[in-house]
């Protein structure tokens, strides 16, 4: 009986396409903690201030649970070189934001703060926005209240919770980005 053979060329070939899926779950005893796996590495995450919740509400600090594609990824030039990436990638401006407000026509959209939209600034004196992937929670059909602002972003130390988004490392978020592209299915929960 033979055995079957991987050979490297075959593995780089994998390397060099998109993953189709992307898992993020809680943690066992903690629901502020998670990870985030994929068909190569399993890495840590910080989830919501509210765990994972199937009803997620605008400031509820839950990370909304459901299947999501990756749209474009947000990044801050003036900080990192261009990353690798199969998505789309935009560079953030210090006028950049994101609209939280359900009573906006802009809401869960990004918008220009200096046109005189509220929204939450994408160019951050941290570096928790350094590097954002906009999800589509909340998009099609947007409704207000269901939640905005739903990213995959950069975690504080010590992977302190978000206020919903999914949060990893440095070195993590630059892994995810060489494979992650336009079709991966992103599951949470």
């Amino acid at each position: 009986m033979g055995s079957l053979v991987i050979s490297d060329t075959y593995r780089t070939s994998l390397r060099d396409r998109p993953l189709t899926m992307v898992h993020i779950r809680a943690s066992a005893g903690d629901r502020l903690r998670g990870w985030l796996t994929t068909d190569h590495a399993t890495i840590p995450v910080a989830l919501g201030r509210g765990g994972i919740k199937a009803n997620k509400r605008e400031g509820d600090g839950g990370t909304p649970r459901g299947t999501f594609r990756p749209i474009r990824l947000w990044w801050r030039a003036d900080r990192n070189p261009r990353p690798r990436s199969f998505l789309p990638i935009r560079p953030i401006t210090p006028m950049d934001g994101w609209c939280e407000n359900p009573s906006d026509r802009h809401y869960n959209r990004p918008v220009r703060l200096d046109r005189g939209n509220d929204g939450d600034r994408l160019a951050r004196a941290d570096h928790l926005y350094d590097f954002i992937i906009e999800i589509d929670q909340n998009t099609r059909p947007r409704i207000a209240g269901r939640g905005s602002a739903v990213f995959l972003h950069l975690a504080r130390p010590k992977f302190a919770p978000t206020a919903g988004c999914v949060a990893m490392t440095k070195p993590a978020m630059l892994r995810l980005l060489a494979r992650i592209g336009p079709k991966t299915k992103i599951v949470i929960g």
